[in-house]
C-alpha cells in the first residue's frame, strides 16, 4: 500500500514480539494444545496428526467416511498419552462444519490449530467432465476450505488467537501435464489465494499459511497414467514418503514459525522448477 511522505512519517510502534522459547526444539513443541486436522484417515492428514501428537498435542481428527481415523486416534492416544477424538464431519455441509467446530471446543475447551486438509480430485478436461463432477470437486476443495474458515475464524477471534494451516497443492502454481484438470487446479489455487487473504484479514489475532505438495505415496498421489512423467519432471526422482511432510506441519503450527503468515510453502522435489 502506498503512502505519502507525511503518511510514512507518522509515529508507530510495533507489536511486542511473542513471549516464545529461545531454544528451537522448544519452539517445536506442541503439549496441551488442540490441533484439528479434517482428512485425517490417511495420507497426509494421518501423517500431520502423527506430528503433531509426537509433538504432545491434543487431537480433533475429522472424517468423511473413512472410519480409520478411529484407529489412528486409539494408536496416537495409547501411545503418545495424549487426548484424541474422532468426528464424522462432511466439510460439503455448512451446517455439519459449524456444529463440529463447536463440538470440538466443548470437547477440549479450545482449538489453538486447526488444518483444514480433506480434498479430492476429478481428473478430467472440462469439456470431459460433467457439471456434478464439477460441483462435488468444488464443494469438498473450495467449499470445505471456506466453511472450515468461517467457523473456526470465529473461535479464533474469540480466543485472541489461533493458526489456520490450508492443504493446496502444486496444482494451484502450475498446469500439470499430461492429464487435462483444470478446475482442479482452478480449485487450488482458489484455496491458496484464500488463504493469504485470510492472513491479512485475520492480522490481529491468528496466522494463516498454505502447503503446497507435489506428489507424495498416497492415494491422490500420480496416478499410474502420469507417474512417469511425474518422476522425469522432479528433480528428485521420486514421490514423496508422507513422512517427509511431518516436519512442515509442525513448524507452520509450532512457535518455531511465528513470525510466518500468509505464505505459501511448496515441498515437491522440484516439480514445479523451470
Amino acid at each position: 500500500m502506498s503512502m505519502t511522505i507525511a503518511e510514512c512519517a507518522t509515529e508507530r510502534h510495533p507489536r511486542p514480539t511473542p513471549n516464545t522459547p529461545t531454544n528451537v526444539l522448544s519452539q517445536l513443541n506442541l503439549t496441551n494444545r488442540v490441533c484439528v486436522i479434517t482428512g485425517a484417515s490417511g495420507g497426509i492428514g494421518r501423517a500431520v496428526a502423527e506430528a503433531y501428537a509426537e509433538s504432545g498435542a491434543h487431537l480433533a481428527l475429522w472424517y468423511n467416511r473413512n472410519p480409520a481415523a478411529t484407529m489412528t486416534a486409539t494408536a496416537l492416544s495409547q501411545t503418545h498419552n495424549i487426548k484424541v477424538h474422532t468426528y464424522q464431519i462432511p466439510i460439503t455441509d455448512v451446517e455439519a462444519v459449524k456444529a463440529g467446530i463447536e463440538q470440538v471446543v466443548r470437547d477440549f475447551g479450545r482449538i489453538d490449530v486447526f488444518v483444514a486438509n480433506a480434498g479430492t480430485a476429478i481428473s478430467k478436461p472440462i469439456l470431459d467432465m460433467s457439471v456434478d463432477e464439477y460441483r462435488a470437486l468444488m464443494s469438498v476443495n473450495v467449499d470445505g476450505v471456506f466453511f472450515c474458515a468461517k467457523y473456526v475464524g470465529e473461535v479464533f477471534r474469540k480466543q485472541r488467537s489461533g493458526n489456520l494451516i490450508i492443504t493446496s497443492s502444486i496444482s494451484g502454481h502450475v498446469v500439470n501435464v499430461p492429464l487435462d484438470q483444470p478446475v482442479y487446479n482452478a480449485s487450488k489455487a482458489y484455496v491458496t489465494h484464500l488463504g493469504k487473504s485470510l492472513a491479512r484479514e485475520w492480522r490481529d489475532f491468528a496466522r494463516v499459511n498454505i502447503v503446497s505438495p507435489g506428489f507424495f505415496e498416497t492415494d491422490m498421489g500420480a496416478s499410474e497414467q502420469v507417474r512417469n512423467e511425474a518422476y522425469r519432471m522432479t528433480p528428485l526422482g521420486r514421490q514423496g514418503d508422507v513422512k517427509e511432510i511431518k516436519g512442515l506441519y509442525l513448524y507452520l503450527a509450532s512457535d518455531a514459525s511465528s513470525y510466518q503468515t500468509g505464505s505459501d510453502v511448496v515441498i515437491d522435489g522440484g516439480y514445479i522448477l523451470p
